[in-house]
């Protein structure tokens, strides 16, 4: 008997070496929890990996990339969207929000306390898609997680 394993779509910035590590770090953290996992480091590609030269590849490329995740979004049961930094990365923003308006279990992971927010408090519209939890470590991130299995 086939077990359908959840998949985790996480969102999260992949443009340098550390951020694209930290993501695979989580990914295989997530794969030995028993998820199926969706990163779009590695299911689509990089643009600039993606991209050679003329303006026409430029522009399919880039659409194939933003088609490539929001289905990536829409077949996962869960979204798990990497804060850390002064602000999120704003193409991450987008995943959150269209995960929570398709219903989509969300989970934040933050080990960091830089903000805008003067208290140190993250974007509202972002904590509420989050519903106003955030994991602070991998143990709490396990913890949250594995509440969805």
């Amino acid at each position: 008997m086939k077990v359908n394993k959840k998949i985790v779509f996480i969102a999260a910035p992949l443009f340098n070496k550390m951020e694209r590590e930290r993501n695979t770090k989580i990914k295989k953290f997530l794969e030995q929890l028993g998820f199926e996992v969706f990163l779009p480091q590695d299911n689509v590609g990089l643009s600039y990996d993606l991209i050679h030269g003329d303006t026409k590849q430029k522009s399919e490329v880039r659409k194939h990339i933003f088609l490539s995740d929001v289905n990536g979004v829409k077949k996962s049961d869960i979204i798990l969207f990497l804060m850390d930094g002064r602000t999120p990365d704003e193409g991450s923003c987008v995943e959150l929000g269209i995960g929570w308006l398709l219903g989509k279990h969300c989970i934040g992971y933050k080990t960091d306390n830089r903000a805008m927010d003067q208290n140190g408090d993250n974007n509202i519209m972002i904590d509420g898609c989050l519903n106003f939890e955030m994991a602070r470590n991998m143990e709490q991130l396990k913890v949250a997680i594995l509440k969805l299995l």
